[in-house]
């Protein structure tokens, strides 16, 4: 049985950061990997270690810059990496549609039996990858999944999946199949200093949108980035600042000017 999973490298901010053009300045950013993927990552890693899973194989696309953090998944346990980028995608924003369309390619090229990942990413959190990816190729699908057993001899993955207001669905899914997972799914483990050396001498695969029978038109997105701005605040708080009977002092003068304890 194979596995794969999607896996996504996210930027975060600096508190403090600039803006260039319509993108925050590279130099502000710090790069890991999708909160939500790292639970997908450690999900196939126990199907692997249970002896369910013969081979985990992790898909992103991202620049060369993205292998760093491709590495720490190789490090918690998966055995290899497909690294997908084309100069098609330095050119605009990858919607969810050339993802799909992507990872559609390489699930035809690697037949994995499930595929997994994130219910979401830190960045854009649109959450409609993986369900948009089950559509496309015909697989059946489960989102938000908090816990889940798979039986291979029986091509079924027993799943609970997290719905609105605390309810919780227990549902079997056919394999192959696409499940996306939340947070609290497992404890994503850390690296070990062995799995890091280990990581080094792994595969990474990197491959190109001809590699997989593809065109830039193919990953054309339709949405277009225009503009990137810092929302002006309009709040009109005051912080409060000095000795602790200076700020009682201010405090109460305030209180008193909004009416309160009149």
């Amino acid at each position: 049985m194979k596995v794969l999973v999607t896996v996504k490298e996210v930027a975060e901010a600096a508190d403090d950061f600039a803006i260039e053009g319509s993108e925050i300045a590279p130099s502000d950013l710090e790069y890991d990997l999708n909160e939500w993927d790292d639970y997908a990552v450690e999900a196939a890693v126990q199907l692997a270690e249970a002896g369910i899973a013969d081979e985990v194989v992790t898909v992103t696309i991202g620049p060369e810059r993205a292998e760093e953090t491709i590495r720490m998944a190789l490090a918690k346990g998966a055995d290899r990496a497909v690294r997908v980028w084309d100069d098609a995608f330095e050119e605009g924003f990858a919607d969810v549609a050339a993802k799909v369309t992507t990872f559609e390619a390489v699930v035809e090229a690697e037949e994995p039996d499930l595929v997994l990942g994130g219910v979401q990413a830190a960045d854009t959190g649109f959450g409609a990858t993986g369900v948009a990816l089950a559509e496309r190729i015909g697989f059946e699908h489960a989102a938000v999944v908090n816990d889940l057993e798979v039986d291979a001899d029986a091509g079924v993955a027993h799943v609970h999946r997290e719905l609105e207001g605390g309810v919780e669905e227990l549902t079997d899914v056919d394999l192959p199949a696409v499940l996306t997972v939340q947070t609290g799914l497992n404890e994503p483990r850390y690296a070990s200093l062995r799995g890091i050396r280990q990581a080094q001498r792994k595969e990474i695969d990197a491959t190109g949108l001809a590699d997989l029978g593809l065109t830039a038109e193919d990953v054309e997105s339709a949405l277009t980035i225009t503009s990137m701005y810092e929302p002006e605040s309009e709040s009109d708080a005051e912080i409060i600042e000095g000795g602790a009977g200076e700020a009682a002092s201010r405090l109460a003068e305030v209180l008193r000017e909004k009416g309160v304890g009149a």
